[in-house]
């Protein structure tokens, strides 16, 4: 496994330290909240990843046993990659990001009417992403 080079004993400096590039928490993103699980699906997410750092964020992942990944059943070429229940907790986490991205984003491409939906429902709403994405 490789190391983490931790900069301190705080917990905020140590989740940054393994989990604190873009890349990581789109794909993590991707999974919990987009219902994608295939490498070529995490490619075309939009946000231009390199292939070699999208091999390098899986390995890490799978690592630090945050997703699992499986032989996808129907193409044994393929793997399928879910989230653990240690990755799962840290949908709420994608969830705070949502929330503040949509309200502080002008651009943003979510409505109010969405953003105050998944407000009033969110417990709900974790609770039904984390069985998702931790299906195998």
């Amino acid at each position: 496994m490789r190391k983490i080079a931790k900069r301190s004993d705080c917990p905020i400096s140590y989740s940054l330290d393994l989990l604190g590039d873009k890349w990581t928490f789109l794909i993590l993103r991707d999974i919990a909240l987009a219902n994608k699980h295939f490498y070529k699906e995490f490619l075309e997410a939009g946000e231009g990843m390199a292939t070699n750092v999208l091999s390098d964020r899986l390995k890490m992942l799978e690592e630090y046993g945050i997703i699992q990944g499986k032989k996808y059943e129907l193409n044994k070429t393929m793997k399928y990659y879910s989230l653990t229940e240690k990755g799962a907790e840290l949908i709420p986490v994608l969830i705070e990001l949502w929330t503040w991205g949509a309200k502080h984003d002008p651009l943003s491409m979510v409505s109010q009417k969405t953003l105050e939906d998944r407000l009033a429902n969110k417990e709900s709403i974790i609770e039904h992403l984390k069985v998702e994405a931790q299906k195998l």
